[in-house]
């Protein structure tokens, strides 16, 4: 599974046999892979200021958490032809482990081997200061995503819009990469060339009528230059006097005169600009990925890292100073095992908040001074990991 629960408990001698009990069941259980996950001693600073931030981590919680979901689904939309490629460019950076330090590592792997990264944010910092700059990062990184992103899908929009006109029917597509100068007659004061669809089932009746259709309609000028499931493209050259005679009378015998004048500086300029809108996506597709790739990662672990935040502000707020806590990473080992395993997490830290126990258990237990519902309250601390980005 891509889940992940990232739990703490107090780190006292009950506490941490607790954890013990807990390791053991859900293990014989076959319940979860736990694995410590190690957070280090931050500036605690006042309660009051914990409080705030913890408003505050939530919030960017929040914001990480969407803003790695929306680069994903960009590498998927720029990967559109290798999308069983994704998830090798959803890595991250290995860590400050030595022999990890410039591997790209799984998602998964990043998490259950996480350790803080004290170059990028300093835990001497005040914890508002640490915060500050993971705002400040995500932010940066998410104007570059709007800007990037904005270019590339103009531009791929633009294309798509082009590629379509070559697309559909006869009725609808641009001729232009159908019709070449021989099939008109050019620069007459007198004549002109007319395209005109014409049914399948209808080819014989054409050939027997085009030329009657109206007067001064040229003889044996009709071509067939392409056809679609539904019929066929005609050209017919007559006097520019009698267009709308002709086509009033094409219309009854249910011919289709498409509206088209060649013209050559247009047509040109049309497959200019397609082939100019290829090699601009083309050039912009690798270095757009690889931006998606590094800065992806680096969200991915400022995300990390929040959660490493939270659990400790958190846990300094539930269990109090000084600072004594042990946080752990669940990975629950099959989506049917959730609701058994958080009833062993249940019975083995009951003790540390009955009221909170109980309302697990009863949906309809308030917890006063809480405004969380029970649903998001445990006696434990608990902040939920998603991997499943795509889903």
């Amino acid at each position: 599974m891509s889940e992940f629960w990232l739990i703490s408990a107090p780190g006292d001698k009950e506490n941490l046999q607790a954890l013990e009990r807990m390791n053991a069941v859900t293990s014989k259980s076959n319940l979860s892979y736990n694995t410590k996950f190690s957070i280090p001693d931050f500036k605690v600073g006042t309660l009051d200021s914990l409080v705030g931030l913890s408003d505050e981590l939530g919030k960017l919680d929040t914001f990480a958490e969407s803003l790695i979901k929306r680069m994903a689904q960009s590498v998927v939309e720029v990967m559109e032809d290798a999308k069983g490629k994704v998830p090798e460019n959803l890595l991250a950076n290995g860590g400050l482990k030595e022999k990890m330090k410039y591997l790209k590592i799984d998602l998964t792997s990043f998490v259950t081997h996480f350790e803080w990264d004290m170059a990028k944010y300093p835990a001497k910092q005040p914890l508002a200061s640490v915060v500050d700059t993971l705002e400040k990062q995500l932010a940066q990184i998410e104007t570059d995503l709007k800007s990037r992103t904005a270019a590339y899908n103009t531009l791929k929009t633009n294309l798509e819009n082009l590629e379509k006109k070559s697309m559909g029917n006869l009725f609808t597509r641009t001729l232009s990469d159908i019709v070449s100068k021989e099939d008109f007659v050019l620069d007459s004061e007198y004549l002109i060339t007319l395209l005109v669809i014409v049914p399948k089932p209808s080819y014989t009746q054409w050939q027997k009528t085009y030329e009657s259709l109206s007067d001064m309609v040229v003889p044996r000028s009709t071509k067939l230059i392409a056809e679609d499931n539904e019929g066929g493209l005609f050209t017919v050259t007559l006097f520019r006097k009698v267009i709308d005679d002709f086509k009033t009378k094409a219309k009854e015998n249910k011919f289709t005169v498409r509206e088209f004048y060649y013209d050559e500086k247009e047509i040109k300029r049309e497959r200019e600009e397609l082939s100019r809108l290829l090699s601009d996506k083309k050039q912009q597709y690798g270095p757009l990925l690889r931006w998606l790739k590094v800065n992806f990662s680096e969200a991915f672990i400022a995300w990390i890292h929040i959660k490493a935040l939270r659990v400790f502000v958190e846990s300094v707020l539930r269990y109090g100073l000084p600072v004594n806590f042990q946080a752990v990473l669940l990975q629950p080992h099959k989506k049917s095992s959730t609701k058994r395993l958080r009833e062993v997490l249940n019975s083995v830290f009951r003790h540390l908040d009955q009221v909170a126990a109980a309302s697990v258990l009863d949906a309809s237990v308030e917890i006063p001074g809480l405004q969380l519902s029970s649903h998001d309250y445990f006696p434990y601390v608990y902040f939920h990991i998603d991997l499943g980005l795509l889903d």
